[in-house]
């Protein structure tokens, strides 16, 4: 039978409840229990005039900025949009059924204002990590560390020659802010390296073309986790180079011990972070094992022998050769001796220039050179102790762990929609990264504490 037409018909009484509309299941409801923004109006009211028209609440746009991380809505013009229409986004926004929805433009600038003038991101994201932290997700035991590229906010086509430098005319805010960290180690003096191309909308955007595929303007997202359920430690933006992601290394380990106590015994990462430099860091000066592949080139390719076939004797202080002789620091006596250790922190060991020329295995050895030389780190003791781990079964099983770091990158770009920032320069890639962190953590509170059950502390 056809059912009958329906007609609307306006009641005279509505009764009609956001809270009971909203599915039991729903990522919001779950997320709702951990967002804790009670201090949130004190941490801003510097940042406020006492006098003049009342703003749009800062909770408000906090709500509406974490809807749009968690569930992928890049744009400021559909976030509004969408709050305006889902029932469930009203809900967690406290905004009821008649409640207006602020205009894109507040959040911009806001944004650009008291919310960075505050570090207001920064403290958001804390504020999540806590509530990790106090409900036991956190171990603090073992931490690992990675750097993903981030595609920047910038044309490929439109670069200038690095050697050029940026065009006169360049007044941009985003210009301002690379001006401002040229000498920052994670930015401008990361790498004396000019690059090839600079895009004068994102100047601090550094061209790679580390994927592989065609080069682009990028910044690199550096997480540091926790092992025990991937709980994002810390999380700070650089320029897409490898020595600024071992500079946001050490940064995020030395702030997570002094704002969260946080003293891990291990860390896991790639070879790129397994620099003589940065092993003796974390061994002689943090205390934490470095489960970590050695970053090394001494092997040789043109079949002569590698370092690794020369003995180090730690008495003697002193490599034995394939042939059995002595390579030392210094084989003849000086009037005025230089400095045992060079500038990049590395000990020459020398052969007698009598026992090679005399030694048979001299054209395996050193077929171009008078004697063979070898160089040490200082910090080859460090190195010895990462090898000696990633030989063994903590090794192994760091190296299996250190892949929670990378699906969390794979969830930011394909889940979170973050292959591609929004906003530019420095400031602007920093307050992206804390609030998709911020997100992802607070993903992670729902998934692992249903409503209903007790926490893990």
């Amino acid at each position: 039978m056809m059912g009958p037409r329906q007609v609307e018909q306006g009641a005279l009484f509505y009764e009609f409840s956001l809270d009971t509309h909203v599915p039991v299941d729903h990522l919001l409801r779950a997320i709702d229990r951990f967002v804790d923004l009670s201090d949130l109006r004190a941490h801003l009211r510097p940042f406020y005039s006492t006098t003049g028209r009342p703003s749009v609440d800062p909770e408000l746009m906090i709500r509406m900025l974490l809807i749009g991380y968690c569930f992928g809505i890049r744009s400021e013009r559909r976030l509004c949009d969408e709050v305006h229409l889902n029932l469930a986004y009203r809900w967690f926004c406290r905004l009821g059924l008649d409640g207006r929805v602020p205009d894109h433009s507040t959040f911009s600038k806001n944004r650009h204002g008291r919310f960075r003038d505050s570090d207001l991101l920064r403290h958001l994201f804390e504020t999540v990590l806590t509530r990790c932290i106090a409900e036991g997700l956190v171990g603090g035991e073992g931490f690992a560390v990675d750097a993903s590229l981030i595609k920047a906010d910038a044309n490929r086509q439109k670069g200038v020659e690095g050697t050029n430098g940026l065009p006169p005319e360049t007044v941009s805010r985003a210009a301002r802010e690379y001006l401002a960290v040229l000498d920052d180690a994670a930015f401008g003096a990361a790498t004396p390296v000019v690059p090839k191309l600079v895009s004068p909308a994102d100047p601090a955007a550094r061209w790679t073309g580390a994927d592989g595929g065609l080069a682009y303007f990028a910044y690199a997202a550096n997480y540091l986790i926790d092992l025990d359920h991937a709980v994002i430690v810390d999380v700070e933006p650089t320029t897409a180079i490898r020595q600024a992601e071992v500079t946001a290394a050490k940064r995020m380990i030395v702030r997570s011990r002094e704002r969260f106590d946080l003293y891990p015994a291990r860390l896991a990462g790639d070879s790129g972070y397994g620099s003589a430099a940065m092993l003796g860091w974390l061994v002689h000066e943090q205390g934490i094992e470095p489960h970590i592949p050695v970053f090394d080139k001494s092997e040789r390719r043109d079949g002569t022998f590698s370092r690794s076939a020369f003995i180090y004797d730690p008495g003697a202080d002193a490599y034995t050769c394939p042939a059995g002789k002595h390579l030392r620091q210094r084989q003849k006596v000086y009037r005025s001796p230089p400095p045992l250790v060079d500038a990049d922190g590395m000990l020459r060991y020398r052969a007698s220039k009598h026992d090679c020329d005399a030694c048979a295995l001299k054209p395996r050895c050193c077929p171009n050179a008078s004697a063979r030389k070898i160089p040490r780190s200082i910090h080859e003791g460090a190195r010895q102790m990462a090898r000696d781990i990633c030989a063994s079964e903590a090794g192994r099983t760091s190296r299996r762990e250190r892949k929670k770091v990378e699906m969390l990158f794979a969830h930011l770009k394909r889940i979170l929609k973050l292959d591609r920032l929004r906003l530019r320069g420095p400031d602007g890639a920093r307050d992206e990264f804390h609030l998709a962190a911020a997100a992802q953590n607070l993903r992670k509170l729902a998934k692992l504490i249903p409503l209903g059950q007790p926490s893990l502390a």
